[in-house]
């Protein structure tokens, strides 16, 4: 999603300077990218310098604390000034600490996770749950609207990540559902795409079910959001529910789920793939 949302900067004029972890991934997506406007630091402190603010997009937070905070350096040398944005599902813990050590250094933060997929990144169709410092949504508000339909602004760091959770329990839900759908369907002699005609065609066809259809098809189709990923989230899910009081007997039951494909060989495949997990593929 970093390497799109970069694509669709770089196209509306903006400056991108690239980092990653991996140089040469870096590398090559300047190279896609193909545009004057991008180019590439060989390291995290260098990009840092020599740019107004970061958005940074990692797997999970933990990743995200360590590339930020784990160097005291990267957030002390930084621009006065300074925007560090964080756009990934870090969790409501990471924005509340990254906030707190970034303030602490007179920096600024936002916690800033986006709904929707590479598909809408493109269209320009994302979602951007922007919490935190204000102003600083206020200045980076025409640079996420680059690649964003909306930019909203959701109050102090970490409600950002509570609506992005809340949000991603019922994509989560609806994946399993649909999964568990189709193979009910198709356990039943019916042809897959003829279902999945007729989800689209009934009162479930939410944008989720017609933008998964190739996905849930084909299993060819690229991979959009890892099980693992998904793992991951309905973890933080699962805590924030705790943390709240609110019952989560059924984010433990979906977890187990998306647990048992991993385990089966799934991890690192489209969550769509939980299909072919549950026909046994």
């Amino acid at each position: 999603m970093g390497a799109a949302m970069a694509r669709e900067l770089a196209g509306a004029g903006h400056r991108v300077l690239l980092w990653n972890r991996t140089i040469e991934r870096a590398l090559l997506v300047s190279e896609a990218i193909d545009n004057p406007q991008v180019s590439v630091a060989t390291t995290i402190a260098e990009a840092i310098a020599a740019s107004d603010f970061a958005l940074s997009l990692f797997a999970n937070g933990e990743i995200t604390e360590s590339m930020l905070l784990s160097d005291p350096a990267i957030v002390a040398n930084s621009p006065s000034d300074y925007v560090f944005v964080d756009m990934g599902t870090s969790g409501i813990n990471v924005a509340h600490s990254l906030a707190g050590r970034i303030c602490a250094a007179g920096r600024r933060f936002v916690d800033a996770p986006v709904s929707g997929s590479m598909a809408t990144i493109a269209s320009h169709q994302l979602l951007v749950l922007a919490s935190g410092d204000e102003s600083a949504v206020e200045l980076i508000r025409p640079a996420l609207l680059s690649f964003s339909k909306k930019v909203s602004y959701l109050g102090k760091a970490g409600a950002g990540q509570a609506m992005k959770l809340s949000i991603n329990l019922v994509v989560h839900s609806l994946n399993a559902a649909l999964a568990q759908a189709l193979a009910l369907a198709t356990s039943s002699g019916i042809n897959p795409a003829l279902a999945y005609d007729l989800f689209e065609e009934s009162v479930i066809a939410a944008p989720f079910v017609k933008y998964k259809r190739s996905a849930f098809l084909d299993a060819s189709t690229p991979v959009a959001m890892r099980i693992d990923t998904t793992v991951k989230d309905l973890g933080l899910i699962f805590d924030f529910a705790r943390s709240k009081d609110i019952d989560s007997e059924a984010i433990s039951a979906l977890q187990n789920l998306y647990i048992h494909a991993c385990d089966g060989g799934f991890a690192d495949q489209d969550m769509a793939s939980l299909i072919r997990f549950l026909q046994k593929e």
